[in-house]
């Protein structure tokens, strides 16, 4: 039987895959957006769209070998590939992997990568401004979504190349971001999680100007965003902190339930001699105590971080040291990254001894342990305790199914997950209390009350 053909008047179809890190993701939701607005579908499969963009990640070169290998498959499966992303940065690789690509574009670039589309399947038709949902079109569930406060990054660490691949720091005007907030507050999210480069240098770039929020001015100020965002009565939770002292403020409004206890702070390392190596920002405070001291005025705080483990240099003392300070700081989630070279990053150019291999295996074995035994000892204090947790997976009344929900102390994706049962159904958006009952090293099981 002859394949039927799709009307000549049928809307464009666009295929998207979009890889990387929250920030990337916001990036593939604006252009997304933009291309709904003009009428063009999504569809999940690369066969039978019109074209695929890939929106690429090139921190790591093991995020670099995923892009590509995403490109690759587009490439066969459909033939009509669009490019961007982090890797656009530097179009010579791809170009020369692929030049069969129809256009390559760089991070944040969204007039060049909706530009290429039509150059690739002109819009059927001019729709209604009314098609499109007020908060635009989102890759998250409905009950959860990303909020950017700016782009780019001002620090200048050794091993990353983000302020090249991303630019300077660019703050959104306070007034813009809280619309948008409040956008997502009338289309039913629940749970804003705050992204940026470095969340807490925010508004530094523009002297943390004002900007009008209908009859009143609001300030482009890490501190007062939180307080404003915190009266919207949703969870807010914030993400890619460094610990400047002007964080100390934004730990009362934890304190008194305006945002969410939660911090995740990329903290990368402890050891002084490595942090210096890496130019770390604020590596210079004493960290350690500021975090005891943040449990001193909010106890409830939970602290997330990632850390490199075999950055060049990086002695047995200094490791030693790195897990020694993890478990004083009790630190609630954290993950490790074996430390890959990045072309282009100062790191490669420092001439300190590389760490071979098999002993970057061997520490990261270690820190994912001792971490492991910390997130253990820390998730059997919650038995016997009610917390609230919102649902994302639906479950309870009649199929006896548990539902899978997160805690204040669990973003999605990244962190663990409390499983709930409940004679009533609980629905995915629901935010409920639920009686810890039993815990594992990184999740927690409890009945809804």
């Amino acid at each position: 039987m002859q394949e039927q053909q799709r009307p000549l008047s049928a809307a464009p179809r666009v295929s998207f895959v979009s890889l990387g890190c929250p920030k990337a993701l916001v990036d593939s939701e604006r252009i997304i957006t933009r291309l709904r607005a003009e009428g063009y579908e999504l569809t999940r499969t690369h066969a039978g769209a019109d074209v695929v963009i890939v929106n690429t990640c090139g921190f790591l070169d093991s995020a670099k070998a995923e892009s590509l290998e995403a490109i690759g498959a587009a490439l066969n499966e459909n033939g009509k590939v669009i490019v961007t992303g982090c890797m656009g940065a530097e179009p010579e690789a791809i170009a020369e992997r692929f030049p069969q690509v129809l256009a390559i574009t760089g991070p944040q670039q969204y007039e060049s990568v909706v530009d290429a589309v039509h150059r690739a399947a002109a819009p059927a038709h001019d729709p209604f401004v009314d098609l499109l949902p007020e908060q635009g079109v989102k890759l998250t569930p409905r009950h959860y979504a990303y909020l950017k406060i700016s782009e780019g990054c001002d620090n200048s660490c050794s091993f990353c190349i983000i302020p090249h691949l991303r630019g300077p720091l660019v703050s959104r005007p306070a007034a813009d971001v809280l619309r948008e907030a409040e956008k997502l507050a009338r289309a039913g999210v629940k749970e804003l999680l705050v992204i940026s480069q470095d969340t807490s240098a925010y508004g530094r770039d523009i002297r943390y100007a004002e900007s009008m929020l209908g009859d009143r001015s609001v300030r482009a100020r890490f501190l007062d965003l939180a307080r404003e965002l915190g009266d919207l009565g949703l969870w807010i939770r914030l993400h890619y902190v460094y610990p400047y002292p002007h964080v100390d403020e934004v730990i009362a409004l934890m304190a008194e339930g305006k945002i969410l206890p939660y911090l995740d702070i990329p903290f990368q390392h402890a050891a002084p001699n490595v942090l210096k190596a890496m130019k770390r920002p604020a590596n210079e405070e004493k960290t350690l105590a500021r975090i005891l001291a943040w449990r001193e005025i909010c106890p409830d705080l939970a602290l997330r971080s990632t850390f490199i483990v075999g950055f060049p240099g990086e002695t047995d003392a200094d490791f030693d040291y790195l897990l020694d300070w993890l478990e004083e700081a009790s630190i609630d989630r954290a993950g490790a990254f074996k430390y890959e070279p990045v072309a282009g990053a100062p790191a490669e150019q420092l001439g300190l001894p590389a760490v071979p291999d098999d002993v970057k295996e061997t520490r990261w074995k270690r820190f994912m342990e001792k971490q492991q035994a910390i997130s253990a000892r820390l998730m059997k204090r919650k038995i016997g305790k009610r917390v609230s947790v919102i649902i994302d997976e639906p479950g309870g009344g009649p199929s006896g199914a548990l539902a899978k929900g997160r805690t204040k102390a669990d973003a999605p994706q990244i962190d663990g997950a409390a499983f709930v049962a409940s004679r009533r159904p609980l629905r995915a958006g629901d935010i409920i209390t639920a009686k810890i009952e039993r815990s594992e090293a990184y999740d927690v099981y409890g009945a809804a009350t």
